[in-house]
């Protein structure tokens, strides 16, 4: 079907466009090049045969010129650019864009719909298109024509001038037509034309569907096709024709022919210029003007309208049956200039494709088949608009929805509005209202209903469009406000306890409420805080759409005058509250009411759920509260009642309204609880912030709060409790709650402002009100009908005149509540009905209202609570049946456990012996405890505990507690108030205060000690083996525990009672808990110290809402340990999981703990929380003032403890009950004296403790006076028991919290199991009385150990630097001809050495700072550290500095033999050049004999003249005496006078030395005196003194014999170190005179001196010139025959040169480094943990010992422990290198020099134009060693290089030096890979491995005095000696003074012992253990970590008692019996524990 459109003439703006539908191939023309010419089809050929592409997908991007014709039929071409004046383009394709068309064009016809134009160029020439979809970028000037029939076509650009394009085709882009343009036809589809240039020919188009958004001024006819894209056609164009689909025409060059493409899918970007005319595709119609002959058609009918359619039909014309005709049907909308045309065959059609909301109008005629046309029929129709889109729910309330929906599609430039109807599911009749825009609040809508919505476009003429539907629920008024609030995400009940309790940014932060949805959550913090400002509910910033400070005055004007005044962003009090409850879960509603309670608020006893008229009584939720107070009838008595308060009997007056009331009963009420002089809120009333909000869900909420007496007349209003409860909202419309008020009630009081009869009726028919009712009426307005309606129904309910009760307008508030009160205190008298909240629970049940216990979780753990607790009747009885194991059992276990450790009671019992002993009694203590079975009631709780439901678990324990509390306030809360009585006259009650408080004790019984009997069943159980089944029945106990410390709940640390902590049991808690959170357990701890009674858990519980036990019959006891989880928002900053809080017993003052005998408990549990805590609280109540001056002694101790551990915790002090504004900076003064005391006590501390007097409190503990204190007022505001907490308590608290977060940030966490290991290691040292020299813990050992690694391997570092330093200073001191500059090198040393300290400091400076690794714990080791850097810096600086004055001297003293030995060499060379001069005159060719002989004669002639004075000889043995002499002048004449008969010191030294008694000082030397081990001090003495004497003489000959086997000369310095090494040794000999000294010397210096002499002697030899040049003969012999051969000596003197030179210098070299190599292997090899620490050593020598398990070893090993070690680490060594020898370390070396070596060579080779001579072989020579002179020592004074030949070339040198080194380091490669004697080796090493080890691993030396153990503290200069584990004093030789039997007591035992000890050092007399330090100060002996640790010595001796008895001379030792059952196995396992090897 086809339809056209006629185009007004020239100059109109808006085209008539004709269209011609018609299949057609889409061309896509890129370019058309310029000047182009027309050529016939038939004759397109250039130059060539024809080109016929293959036809797919061909791509031709460039054609050539002059190329042959091309056809193409396939489809989609682009035809992107047509140059100018090219010929016309017809165009007959759809969909084209035109959408500009430029000023002066010629007419164009269009006939498409929604074609887009964008520009023609003026003057364009018509262009034709028949193709689809065309894309014609552009058209060169002057092209041919192109016949374009393709579909698809792109034409971007047509030029200037070009010729007529007709476009037949569909949407077609064509966006601009220039000025001028010529008529376009486009008959083409989808042509994209987006620019046609000037003076273009006109252009037709015949298509639908164009976009013509401009056409410029003066354009001639265009016909375009639809959505033509037309970008630019060039000027000038002559027509183009394309009959291609889909072609890509690239470019062709100019003057070429037309193309014709037949392939599919051509790419075709450019045609050339000068084309020829293109002839049009389509012919034009002629259509005929007569009308006459053609009938009408008759009326045009609407069938049907959609938003782009119309249905049309009519009757057909009359008289025209038989004739062909059709119908040619036009349409033109009301916002468009042009018509669209249609051809129908039959009569009706549907035209669409029209635009919604528009005006049409259509015309019909009749249409014959010559093109006659009848006369027209018209008729119009308003389209409908489209309908709206998707309609989205914006937001939804419970009373009102935002809709919002999509805009109508084609509506943009039509007003209209929209239309919403919407009607509910309640049969409703729907409502509807108008929108301007695409959104709307529908409000005023019912709560909880479904609606459905419907929208629809309406037009201004009424049409509407067909509408859209949508429904929706509305939220009822809970989900409304829960949304508001945030909540929706946590109804029903899910918020928990633990979550609000966990420590979040929130919780210390003060941001002000910026939305609703952060109040609940601020409520919660704030209520946790028990604060009383936690009502206070608006928001800081309204969460409004609109800001009102922006809005105009209008705007504000209405908004005061509507009558909505409500602020979305508030909420009324009540509704949070009821939100909140409805949101919590059962255990957070109990902490609610609890915290509620404390604040003095009123409290839900029937919680409302709004949505029903269901209500739930809250009596789980107030179980919790318990209250004290004192009623009349008790007041003399002064008795008290403290219980439940849903248990507690009293009368309940209810208050509720009927209808709307003016008066505030609420209010009133507020004024009836209140004493005049103290107002407080007890119920929210409208006149409070927020409490006038409208309540959405509050409405049924009944609330109770209490009045309760303080026992003073004067204050109370009342004299007996009552409860008063107040329904919220009209009685009428909840009438349950009403019931169950009458029903309960003493009375009911109903507040009305008037009554309306049905209100009469429904009173006066309720049958069954027990309760008295009186009105209170509140008439406004007193009518007479308001008082017949009161008369009626006082009447009807048969009231008298005193129960009514009339509020008048005379009569003020006070007035009335005066009488209100009257009226109530009457009731009260009266009333016989005293009700329980309990007891409401039958009635609750009867009227159908929930009971929040009802459910089954609850229920079932009542159950099971009460059944373990409704046998309790005695306390003691029942603790003794039940709970055995925690009993006398537990108590006596604890006491033994502290007595292994104190041994108070040993007596004369040998050591060993009593402590196998207690060992046994404790066996049997658990024995009896596993003996015993699990009773009902522990059987009952841990089966209760064990429920997999948490929830139930959570009920029982919370059962038990409750249950066990009231149980104790029956008993104990009379005892602890006697007890506070009493202790007030001290002196007077003493026996008293001591009967009660261990009735307090046995009478106890809660939580704790359910949970401490089922530690003792798993104590018990562990202490049996693994296998037994009665240990297999308890191993998940601990799991239990910590799922219990998880959930919230605390658990016992230290059992108050035993003053003991059950270890095992917390080890497993903790270690459980630590999986359960998946290891991530960082724990940052917070403790609180204080006296007695002082709010010490009020505090934490206040600032962390936790729940440790406060109430009167609770008292803690102990300490009690609660988790706290941190949030992830504060994780990171805080640096840990979870808070780990601890709560203590009051501290008791002196006087009381001595009465109690609790001094010593109060000691041990203060140093425990302050070594645990990170933060220690000091809790100070004003009124304790004095008694805490005392207590803080034991927390000073505790801190001077924690300080000598490196642990620094914080302290912070809090003053209580001080409530001054200006308390701080009144207190300024208290603070300092505070601190000036402070620092006094920590001074007498440390005197105590034997720690430096001048310490101060600042020095122990993280305290600043202005900042760790703080001020905090009294908790109660008033009188109690109607007090609330003082909001100045809270608020201080909180500022304490935040500020505590603060300081924990910067804390170090622990992990759980590290924290364990802490309190397990803090609770042994505890045990010990003598606690700083005592504790050891593997945290500690573990941190020192690495700290020790560390410093081992700085130490090497600094080492072997200066090693290698050293190395290359001795070679550049031999390698130098002149004097060396002994300044100069010492200078550079001194610049190297504190370089190296002060890079090693760094290191421990870094360390420290990286606080890693527990690095804090060895802080107290710093200093000692730093001292041993700076020693081994000493040591270091003066070893190098001895050996470089050495070096020095030997080369300056050698300078003499060099000059004689050069001088000589001189004249030999002289005479050699001249006798080899000579025999060259000599006319004879010589003979090599002749030569020689020649040769001989000469020498013998020239050394005979020669002067061979060489070294002088010295006297060293002088030097050496000489020495000896000075350095003994310090003494005195005696020694002096021995000194000078020793004139010849080589008469000493040559007998063996021995000790006698001279050698003693007289003053303890007693003969015949008996000591501990049974033999005489002389001969014990002397023995000791000959081994220690032996030992050094030992290490002596080895140091002479190491510097005699130098090649050197001997020097001073020699001396100087043997007497300085001697002196050391000497020190550690003690009680020897100075004879013995002077004697030993005498005879070391006797061997030494006759060794040094001959060293020096041997020296001389060696260095003798004559010798010397004796060696050169040869060479000298052999280089005057190769002169006179005149023989190449470049290989020769290079062979010589590597051979005598090189070779020997590397050798050297090698064996110089080797040493250090070793050590360096060693120490970073496989087995390098054994050497670096000295613990880790002992642990690998007692490892081997124990393999080996030979006595001979274990002797040697600790009698001769020197030898013992050296020979260990030689042998070690040996076994290191026995498989690869030392090859591997050589040959690195080897490498490495020689790399140096050829590096040189190279370099000298390089260096041509230095100030070197190096033209000839020697001044190379030079280079080479110049080069190498830091690296080693080259001796070139054999080569005779000056009798080289001038003309040896020295590149041949060179070539042949290369190749000899290569020789050299192949044969030195082979000899080091040989197998060698590594023993003898090492021996010959110039640095000895073996020594460098030894000094790094054996320390200082010292032996424990003792038992002989060598010390293990690391550094050199380390202020304590220390071992990690001690041995039976037996094998150090000691034994029974009686007996002579060899000892088994273990030091570490028996320095905590009462024993005494008694030795030369204390002179014989007997001297306590405990006070071992005044004679060994240095010593620190610490306990044994366990019992086991010192397995490994006792099985030594078990095993090897009697040779070790031969060994010592002694008898063997009695070997208690349990030692005899230690295995190898568990020995082993002992060393492996102690020394921390995994």
């Amino acid at each position: 079907m086809s339809s056209e459109m006629s185009v007004p003439g020239e100059g109109a703006r808006e085209a008539e466009l004709q269209v011609e539908m018609k299949k057609t191939q889409v061309s896509q023309i890129t370019h058309f090049a310029e000047d182009t010419r027309e050529v016939p089809s038939s004759e397109r050929t250039l130059d060539a045969t024809p080109i016929t592409p293959n036809p797919e997908d061909q791509d031709k991007p460039q054609g050539p010129a002059d190329t042959s014709p091309v056809t193409s039929t396939a489809p989609g071409p682009n035809i992107p650019e047509i140059a100018e004046d090219t010929a016309p383009a017809t165009s007959t394709t759809q969909d084209h864009n035109i959408p500009e068309i430029a000023e002066d064009t010629t007419p164009a016809t269009s006939t498409a719909e929604d074609h887009n134009i964008p520009e023609i160029a003026e003057d364009t020439a018509p262009a034709t298109s028949t193709a689809e979809d065309h894309n014609i970028p552009e058209i060169a000037e002057d092209t041919a024509p192109a016949t374009c029939t393709a579909q698809d076509h792109n034409i971007p650009e047509v030029a200037e001038d070009t010729a007529p394009a007709t476009s037949t085709t569909q949407d077609h882009n064509i966006p601009e037509i220039a000025e001028a343009t010529s008529p376009a036809t486009s008959t083409a589809e989808d042509h994209n034309i987006p620019e046609i240039a000037k003076d273009t020919a006109p252009v037709t188009s015949t298509t639908q569907d164009h976009s013509i958004p401009e056409i410029a001024e003066d354009t001639t006819p265009a016909t375009t096709a639809q959505d033509h894209n037309i970008p630019e056609i060039a000027e000038d164009t002559a027509p183009a024709t394309s009959t291609a689909e889909g072609h890509s025409i690239p470019e062709f060059a100019e003057n070429e022919s037309p193309v014709t493409s037949s392939a599919p899918a051509h790419n075709i970007p450019e045609i050339t210029g000068d084309t020829s005319v293109m002839v049009p595709s389509d012919p034009t119609k002629s259509p005929s003007t007569t009308t006459a002959s053609v009938s009408p058609l008759g009326e045009i009918k609407i069938d049907s309208m959609e938003s782009d359619s119309v249905s049309l039909c009519w009757c057909s014309p009359e008289n025209m049956d038989g004739i062909p005709h059709s119908f040619y049907i036009t349409n033109s909308s009301s916002d468009r200039c042009h018509q669209d045309s249609i051809t129908a065959r039959s009569s009706s059609t549907v035209i669409s494709d029209l635009r919604p909301g528009r005006e049409y109008s259509f015309t019909v005629t009749t249409e014959l088949v010559n093109g006659i046309q009848s006369t027209l029929v018209s008729t119009s129709v308003c389209i409908k608009p489209s309908p709206p889109g998707e309609i989205k729910i914006d937001s939804v309330g419970s009373n009102s929805v935002s809709l919002s929906w999509g805009s109508p599609a084609g509506l943009d430039e039509i007003p209209h509005s929209f239309k919403i109807t919407y009607s509910s599911s309640v049969k409703d009749n729907p409502l509807s209202i108008t929108a301007p825009s695409n959104s709307t609040l529908i409000s005023k809508l019912r709560p909880g209903r479904e609606y459905s919505f419907t929208v629809t476009t309406v037009l201004e003429n009424g049409t509407q469009s067909t509408p859209i539907s949508t429904s929706v629920c509305t939220k009822t008024h809970l989900e409304d406000l829960l949304c508001m609030l945030g909540l929706e995400n946590y109804f029903p009940g899910k918020i928990t306890l633990s979550t609000v309790l966990e420590i979040g940014t929130e919780s210390i932060t003060d941001e002000p409420i910026q939305s609703l949805k952060k109040l609940p959550w601020c409520f919660l913090k704030r209520l946790m805080m028990v604060n009383v400002t936690v009502l206070s509910t608006i928001c800081s910033a309204a969460e409004t759409d609109t800001d009102t400070a922006l809005q105009d005055l209008d705007s504000v004007l209405e908004l005061i005058g509507s009558n909505d005044d409500q602020d979305s962003n508030t909420i009324n009090p009540l509704d949070l509250l009821a939100a909140l409850f409805l949101c919590s879960d059962s255990f957070l509603q109990q902490e609610i009411m609890s915290k509620m309670s404390m604040c003095q608020f009123a409290v839900p006893l029937l919680l409302p759920y709004c949505s029903t008229s269901q209500c739930t009584l809250m009596l789980w939720a107030m179980r919790d509260i318990v209250k004290k107070f004192r009623p009349c009838s008790l007041a003399d008595s002064k008795g008290f009642v403290e219980d439940s308060i849903v248990s507690t009997a009293m009368p309940m007056i209810s208050f509720v309204r009927l209808g709307d009331c003016s008066l505030s009963k609420s209010q009133i009420l507020n004024q009836v609880l209140s004493n005049p002089q103290q107002y407080h809120d007890v119920f929210i009333h409208r006149d409070m912030e927020c409490g006038n909000v409208p309540r959405r869900i509050a409405n049924g909420l009944v609330e109770i709060g209490w009045y309760l007496p303080s026992g003073k007349k004067n204050l109370d209003i009342f004299p007996e409790p009552v409860a008063v409860v107040n329904l919220r909202g009209d009685l009428l419309s909840f009438q349950k709650q009403f019931s169950i008020l009458c029903q309960t009630s003493s009375a009911v009081f109903i507040f009305f402002d008037s009554i309306a009869e049905s209100e009469c009726n429904l009173l006066s028919s309720a049958g069954n009100i027990k309760a008295q009712l009186f009105l209170v009426a509140n008439f406004p307005n007193k009518t007479e009908k308001n008082i017949n309606s009161l008369k009626d129904l006082a009447s009807k309910l048969k009231l008298c005149g005193s129960q009514i009760l009339f509020k008048k307008q005379q009569t003020n508030d006070a007035q009335f509540v005066s009488k209100l009160r009257l009226t109530m205190n009457g009731i009260m008298e009266n009333c016989q009905n005293k009700v329980t909240i309990e007891g409401m629970s039958a009635e609750a049940h009867e009227l159908g209202i929930r009971v929040d216990e009802d459910c089954t979780e609850c229920q079932n753990a009542k159950r099971s609570a009460a059944e373990i607790t409704c046998r309790i009747d005695d306390v003691v009885q029942y603790k003794e049946d039940q709970l055995p194991l925690q009993g006398k059992l537990w108590k006596e276990l604890a006491k033994i456990e502290k007595e292994e450790y104190r041994l108070r009671k040993a007596g004369d019992q040998p050591i060993e012996e009593y402590k196998a002993n207690l060992q046994s009694e404790k066996q049997k203590l658990r024995q009896q405890q596993s003996s015993y079975d699990m009773s009902e009631a522990m059987q009952c709780f841990i089966t209760a505990i064990s429920n997999e439901s948490k929830e139930e678990r959570s009920y029982f324990l919370k059962w038990m507690r409750m249950n066990l509390d009231v149980k104790a306030r029956k008993k104990l809360s009379g005892l602890r108030d006697e007890y506070k009585e009493k202790c007030c006259k001290l002196s007077e009650n003493k026996e008293i205060i001591a009967d009660l408080d261990r009735q307090i004790s046995n009478s106890s019984l809660g939580m704790e000690h359910f949970m401490r009997e089922m530690g003792q069943l798993y104590e018990a159980a562990c202490s049996l083996s693994s296998n037994n089944a009665y240990r297999q029945q308890f191993q998940d106990l601990p799991s239990l525990g910590a799922d219990l410390l998880l959930d919230g709940f605390h658990l016992e640390l230290v059992d108050g009672d035993a003053s003991n902590i059950p270890v095992r049991w917390m080890t497993g808690v903790l270690t459980k808990l630590h999986e359960k959170v998946q290891h991530k357990s960082r724990v940052l701890v917070v403790t609180v110290l204080g006296v007695q009674s002082t709010g010490k858990s009020t505090l934490l519980n206040t600032m962390f809402g936790v729940q440790f036990a406060v109430s009167s019959g609770r008292c803690t006891r102990g300490a009690f340990m609660l988790l706290i989880r941190v949030k992830e928002d504060l994780k990171e900053e805080l640096n840990c999981d979870f808070i780990l809080v601890i709560d203590t017993e009051g501290l008791k003052s002196p006087e009381l703990a001595e009465l109690e005998d609790s001094y010593e408990h109060d000691n041990e549990l203060a140093t425990l929380v302050v070594g645990l805590s990170d933060i220690t609280i000091i809790n100070i109540a004003m009124e304790n003032s004095t008694e805490m001056k005392d207590i803080l002694q034991i927390v000073v101790h505790a801190f001077l403890r924690m300080e000598k551990l490196g642990k620094k915790p914080n302290c912070q002090f809090v003053h209580q009950n001080v409530g001054d504004v200006s308390a701080h900076d009144n207190n300024a003064r208290d603070r300092n004296k505070l601190l000036e005391q402070l620092n006094e006590m920590t001074q007498a501390a440390a005197r105590m403790e034997k720690l430096d007097p001048n310490i101060k409190l600042t020095d122990v503990m993280e305290y600043d006076p202005e900042h760790s204190n703080w001020y905090i007022p009294g908790l109660w505001h008033g009188i109690p028991p109607m007090a609330p907490v003082n909001t100045g308590y809270s608020e201080s608290v909180y500022e304490f919290k935040k500020s505590l977060i603060e300081v924990l940030k910067s804390c170090k966490y622990q992990t759980l199991p590290e924290f364990l290991e802490w309190m397990r290691s803090l609770w042994k040292a505890v045990k010990h009385e003598n606690f700083i020299f005592s504790f050891r813990n593997s945290l500690v050992a573990e941190a020192y150990s690495n700290l020790c690694v560390e410093y081992g391997k700085w130490e090497w570092d600094f080492q072997k630097h200066m090693y290698n330093w050293l190395a290359t200073a001795e070679t550049r001191i031999s390698n130098t001809s002149n004097q060396s500059s002994k300044v100069e090198f010492l200078s550079s040393l001194k610049k190297e050495v504190t370089s190296q300290e002060e890079t090693t400091l760094e290191k421990l400076t870094k360390y420290y700072e990286s606080k890693e690794g527990h690095v804090n714990l060895v802080k107290s080791y710093r200093a000692t550290f730093e001292i041993s850097i700076k020693t081994l810096r000493i040591e270091i600086e003066n070893s190098v500095t001895n050996k470089l004055t050495a070096a020095i001297d030997f080369q300056n003293g050698m300078k003499k033999v060099h000059d004689v030995n050069g001088k000589h060499k001189a004249i030999l060379e002289e005479k050699v050049l001249k006798l080899l001069g000579d025999c060259r005159k000599r006319r004879e060719d010589l003979s090599e004999e002749q030569l020689e002989k020649e040769f001989e004669k000469m020498w013998e002639e020239t050394v005979k003249k020669l002067d061979f004075k060489g070294l002088e000889k010295r006297d060293i043995v002088l030097d050496v005496y000489n020495q000896l002499r000075k350095q003994l002048d310090r003494h005195g004449g005696g020694v002096k006078m021995v000194i000078n008969q020793a004139s010849d010191l080589t008469k000493y030294g040559v007998t063996s030395f021995t000790v006698n008694d001279k050698y003693f000082e007289r003053c303890w030397f007693k003969k015949h005196i008996t000591d501990a081990m049974g033999i005489t001090a002389q001969k014990f003495k002397k023995e000791e003194a000959n081994i220690m004497a032996q030992c050094v003489i030992t290490e002596s000959s080895q140091f002479v014999s190491d510097r005699k086997h130098t090649t050197t000369d001997y020097h001073e310095t020699y001396t100087r170190e043997l007497l300085e090494m001697i002196d050391g040794k000497l020190k550690e000999i003690k009680k020897l005179n100075a004879q013995f000294e002077v004697d030993l010397k005498l005879h070391i210096c006797g061997f030494a001196a006759r060794e040094f002499q001959q060293m020096h002697e041997d020296f001389i030899k060696v260095n003798d010139p004559l010798k010397h040049l004796e060696k050169s003969r040869s060479q000298y012999c052999s280089d005057l025959i190769d002169l006179y051969r005149e023989k190449d000596q470049s290989r020769k003197k290079a062979e010589e040169f590597t051979e005598r030179c090189l070779k020997l210098a590397v050798r050297e070299y090698v064996n110089k480094a080797l040493g250090i190599d070793i050590v360096d292997a060693m120490l970073t090899g496989a087995d390098s943990v054994k050497y670096s620490t000295r613990s880790y050593f002992q642990h690998s020598i007692l490892k081997q010992l124990l393999k080996d398990n030979t006595c001979k070893n274990y002797v040697s090993y600790i009698r001769n422990y020197n030898d013992f070690v050296k020979k260990w680490i030689f042998d070690c060594i040996l076994e290191f290198f026995k498989f690869n020898g030392l090859s591997c370390l050589e040959l690195k070396r080897l490498e490495a020099i020689t790399e140096k070596i050829q590096a040189a060579v190279k370099r000298a080779e390089n260096e041509g134009t230095s100030t070197r001579d190096i033209k000839t072989i020697s001044g190379f020579v030079e280079n080479v060693c110049s080069v190498l002179s830091s690296d080693i020592v080259i001796s070139t004074d054999d080569l005779g290089l000056k009798l080289i030949q001038d003309k040896a070339s020295v590149k041949e040198f060179i070539g042949h030096l290369q190749y000899y080194l290569k020789q050299m380091k192949t044969s030195l490669s082979a000899e080091f890979s040989q197998w060698c004697d590594i023993q003898k080796k090492l021996i010959n090493l110039p640095f000895k491995p073996q020594d460098e080890l030894f000094r790094k691993v054996f320390g200082c030396g010292k032996q424990c005095p003792f038992c002989m153990v060598p010390c293990e503290a690391g550094g050199k200069n380390h202020k304590e000696h220390h071992a990690s584990v001690h041995r039976p004093k037996g094998l150090g030789r000691w034994r029974s003074s009686v007996s002579n039997k060899l000892s088994v007591s273990v030091c570490t035992t028996r320095v905590y012992s009462e024993n005494t000890f008694r030795n030369s050092d204390t002179e014989w007399k007997p001297h306590p253990y405990k006070d071992y330090r005044k004679f060994y100060p240095d010593w620190n002996i610490a306990p044994d970590p366990s019992i086991e640790a010192s397995d490994y010595w006792k099985y030594v001796l078990t095993t090897f008692n009697e040779e070790f008895a031969v060994e010592y001379h002694a008898k063997p030792a009695n070997i208690p019996e349990q030692w005899k059952s230690i295995t190898k196995e568990q020995a082993l396992k002992s060393i492996n524990e102690v020394f921390n090897v995994k």
